[in-house]
Parts: C-alpha cells; structure tokens; sequence
C-alpha cells in the first residue's frame, strides 16, 4: 500500500474513512427542515451517490442581502454505460425533468444524464424514480471509476454490441458494494454494527475520480486518451481481438499552477478480451494504491504516472496481474466528433445523429426539444444513444418509421444539424453558470451568442461549413474536454478567458494557450484573423489545428503527442 496512507490522513480522506463506507450522516441532512443544505461533510459523500450539492449563483448576492441562505438544490446524475437508454428509460427520465427538476434534460460528456435544480425534499423521490427505471446514480461521482464510456458506432452493429457488452461488465465490476446507498435512497435494511467491507476500494476508495473509455476505430468520438484507462476496441476479421490500453489521460488544471496540466493517455500494450477486467483492476487498484492522498490537485492517475514513471507503472501492472501486456496492435483514427444524420448500420437497421446544442433538452425559450423526443419515446421501438460530444442518436429504426421519426424531428425542431456550420456541430460546452460552484466564467450560456459572432467571421472568408473543433470551459477542470479543441475558450473571470489552439482533429495532440486572460473583442480580432490567414494558405482538407501547426503559427508540440498509428495494409 502507498506509504502516504500510514502518515496522517488529509480532511477529505478523513472523512471517508469516518463515513461508514458512505452513510455519513446524509440521512438524518435530508430530513431536517430548516435548512435547503446537507452539512459540508456530508455533501462530499454525497458525490460517491451520484449527486452534488449546488446553489444558483445568479441569486447568491440578493439573497445574502435579504440575509437569506443560497438558494440550494441538487444536481443529479446517473450512471448508464456507454449512454444506451431505452425509450422507457427516457420517459421516466423526461418525468423526474418535469416534476421535481429545472433546465429539462442535460447531456454531459461522460455520456449520461444530468438533472439539475432539484430541491432537498425531492432528491430521494428523483433516486427513487431512476432506480425504478432500472438506472442508478451510485458512483456516478466520487472518488471512485465513474460512468464507462463508449463509442456510438452503428456502421459496426454487431461489434459495438460487444464493446457494449464490456462497456457493462467494466462498469459492474467497479461498482462500490457499500449497501449505503439502499439504506439512504431505496429505504434498504440498516445494517447493525460494522458495514461490510468494499473488497476492491477499501475504506477510503480511490484518492480521485477515474475515468474508462472505450473507442471503436477510426473513431474516437469519446476522446480516448483523455481517459485515465482509455482502451482502443482491435477489430479484425469483424471479429474484436481486444483492446490497446492507454493510461493516465486527464483535463483538469488549476490557473496558476504550473504543476497541474491536461495529460494525454500514454500507449502501454493491448490485452485480450479475457485479460481485460483483470487488467482495468490493476489499473485502478495501482492508482488506489500509489495515488497521492496528501495533495487532491495531484491525486489524479496522470500524476502518480508522471511522478513515479510509465516504466514503473506498466512493471507494476504486470506484476499485479501476472503476466505482460501484448505490443500495441496497429489502428488508426480519422474523426472524433459525432456524426449526424441518418446512417444504416450492417444489419438494415437505420441511427438518426442528432446535434442538442450544450447537451441541453429543454422547453424553454422558445424551445420544445424535450417535448419533442417525448413524443419520439413514446413511438420508437429501438433505443437512444447518448454521446460524449453532448449529442444523441435515435438508435435502431426499421426503414418502415425512418418518415414517423423524421415528421417527429422537424416538428419539434431537433433538425438544426441540417443547416448548422461546421463550427457549431463541433461545439462542446460546459455547464458552468450559475450551478457549478467551480465556474469562474459563463460557458453554456455564452457558447450560442458567440458562436453566431464566430460563424459571421468564418462566413467572411468562405469557412462557414468547415467542420472546427471548438470547446468553452467555464474553469480549467476541463468537464467540456477544451484542452483537445482546435479552438478552445478556458474562463478565468467573468468574460475573460484563456483563448488555447492547435489540437488536432482526432484528439491525439493537446493544444496550447496563445493569448491568456482576454476579452470577447480580443477574442474575435485574433480569430479572425487566423481565419484569414487559413482560408488563403491552408492545404487540401488540412484541419485548423494543423495548419495552425505547419504555418508556424503554433510551435510544432514536443510533448502530449500521441503518435498515429496506422492500420497495417493486409489488415
């Protein structure tokens, strides 16, 4: 076990262990009255049962001058691998969004649901609910593996059935087996005297979240190697052969801190099918521990990597699961957004790729996108997909309803991905203001009204549909991935943020600051001026981040590359 464990534990591990694998008192804060809030403690045990304690920020000063608390709710999100949801699942979802929920249904980039706005009173009835649409939030944040994330691919049908299938059994076998949260949500039996023991977390579980993916080849829609376990799905003969395993991907940073930084995950070996959970648990069971206890903003898989060696890492795994990784197998990306449209997979069967700006279904504003796919759940026989890039896809359409779903679509407005610029359907942003307490800038909010001003430049010079990676980040944690976007916008104050280019276009390279802490107008004359220069000189089908690269631009990276690696010609 990690050394640092014998030393003196910091507060937050402390309270771990003091938790009784996850109870704490959470009970007893959600039944007192007077107050909207859990106690402090218990609201970083809250995250271990998929959900955060929030306050609306827009209302934070009037009300201390009415010397009244924040206005506390709780966000909500559940743990769906690989983002499959069946129409019966949506519409219990769609019901929690309508009853006890503000904002409608929120797409993140783990490839679930989030529900926000959601007062203290309701929270168990809104468990309770995706429990019964059997669902569950359980380690769906934390200090524990997370949601398993996995690539949308219909074009391989039968394939992405099996990577779905490990998709779930990854996520099984990393659930904690604390019966805390049936005691709390489901009204489970109490258990007397000491709680079981979690066989593979321990007492303090891991010392920060952690993150699987999965991605099919050529493509890399959930941005593999930003994962702490990215696994790459060898696929040959139409058979998969297993999986490249990539370790110690991860967004966040702090302003400021040079200490801190996005990582790419670093190739290490493939491993069968067979060899995979075994693998995976080595994986977390090393992090858990050798992950440093003392510093949260070092705890991440990327830093026990980067401070003990990959060399090191990769010995330990070998040991932990007694024999060696095989070499890498050859594969090769091309794309890492999503694709829109109607595609036909192998087996007949039709996926509608549908753009949800921000990930957000909603009625609002002259909006009717939750109402709208309502409408599709309660005809659709096959499933929906959610995507890492906050988009969804209507999954497996017989020819005969391909033209119900459609009148459905243009009814109520999810048809924009016809008309919308490349720029846009590349957009990814976070949730930030006003329910993330971490925001430091707007990004949701802000991300359309700017990027009709980005779409005006690149209109100007002939580059309205080509296909731009840009990503807004209300903070440098990075939920929105901005560090793998061609352009990406990192808030550091309210309107004012760090302007990074140059990652490529199947998220193999980070990008890099190239102007810190500006301002919209800042923004836009550095923008379009580079569009400028890349509309005249760029080469054939060369993407933004590369040209920017080639050009000069940008230095040429020396770190944070992850080589390409083509498939093999007889392959």
């Amino acid at each position: 076990m990690n050394s640092l464990m014998k030393s003196p534990l910091a507060p937050l591990e402390q309270i771990k262990v003091d938790s009784r694998y996850l109870r704490g008192t959470i009970t007893e804060g959600l039944a007192d009255p007077v107050t909207g809030a859990i106690a402090d403690s218990d609201t970083k045990l809250l995250k271990f049962h998929g959900s955060y304690m929030q306050d609306d920020r827009d209302l934070r000063d009037e009300r201390r001058k009415q010397k009244l608390e924040p206005a506390y709710s709780f966000m909500i999100r559940a743990r769906l691998p690989g983002g499959v949801v069946t129409p019966k699942q949506w519409l219990a979802f769609d019901h929690i969004a309508t009853t006890w929920a503000t904002r409608g249904l929120r797409i993140t980039t783990r490839q679930t649901f989030q529900w926000h706005g959601i007062i203290k009173r309701d929270v168990k009835p809104s468990m309770q609910a995706i429990h019964d649409a059997l669902a569950t939030t359980l380690a769906a944040c934390g200090d524990v593996n997370r949601q398993v994330v996995s690539s949308v691919n219909p074009q391989l049908s039968s394939q992405h059935q099996v990577v779905q299938d490990w998709t779930e059994k990854l996520s099984a076998h990393f659930l904690p087996r604390t019966g805390a949260y049936h005691e709390i949500w489901l009204n489970g039996e109490k258990i007397v005297g000491e709680p079981e023991e979690e066989p593979l977390y321990g007492h303090t579980y891991l010392p920060r979240k952690f993150k699987i993916g999965i991605a099919i080849p050529p493509l890399n829609d959930i941005d593999v190697f930003a994962n702490d376990l990215g696994l790459i799905a060898i696929i040959e003969n139409s058979q998969l052969q297993g999986f490249n395993v990539a370790v110690g991907g991860g967004m966040g940073a702090t302003h400021g801190d040079d200490t801190t930084y996005p990582r790419l995950g670093s190739l290490i070996g493939f491993v069968t099918p067979e060899q995979l959970i075994a693998v995976a648990e080595g994986v977390v069971t090393t992090q858990r521990d050798y992950g440093n206890r003392k510093e949260r903003q070092h705890a991440r898989l990327k830093y026990t990597i980067d401070h003990r060696g990959l060399e090191w890492f990769k010995a330990e795994l070998e040991q932990r699961v007694g024999f060696a990784l095989q070499p890498v197998r050859a594969y090769h990306f091309d794309h890492n957004g999503d694709r829109f449209g109607w595609i036909k997979g192998e087996d007949g069967q039709w996926h509608l790729g549908l753009y949800i700006e921000s990930g957000r279904l909603w009625d609002e504003e002259g909006l009717r996108l939750l109402t709208g796919v309502r409408e599709i759940a309660r005809i659709h026989k096959g499933e929906f997909r959610l995507t890492c890039n906050q988009n969804m896809i209507i999954a497996n359409v017989a020819t005969r309803d391909k033209a119900r779903i459609d009148k459905l679509v243009a009814e109520y407005g999810l048809d924009g991905y016809k008309q919308q610029s490349g720029i846009r359907r590349y957009n990814i942003a976070c949730v930030a203001l006003p329910t993330c307490g971490l925001a430091m800038a707007e990004s949701e909010r802000y991300a359309p009204e700017l990027l009709t001003k980005l779409e005006s430049l690149l209109d100007g010079h002939g580059l309205l549909n080509e296909p731009i990676q840009f990503r807004i980040s209300g903070c440098p944690n990075g939920c929105s991935r901005p560090y793998l976007g061609e352009i990406a916008l990192v808030g550091r104050a309210p309107g004012r943020y760090d302007l990074r280019l140059g990652a490529d276009f199947t998220g193999r390279r980070l990008n890099i600051v190239y102007r810190e802490n500006i301002t919209e107008p800042e923004i836009l004359a550095a923008l379009d001026t580079l569009f400028g220069a890349y509309a005249k000189d760029r080469l054939n089908d060369e993407k933004f981040g590369d040209y920017l690269i080639r050009s000069g631009t940008l230095p040429e990276p020396t770190q944070n590359l992850i080589p390409i690696v083509l498939v093999h010609a007889s392959a």
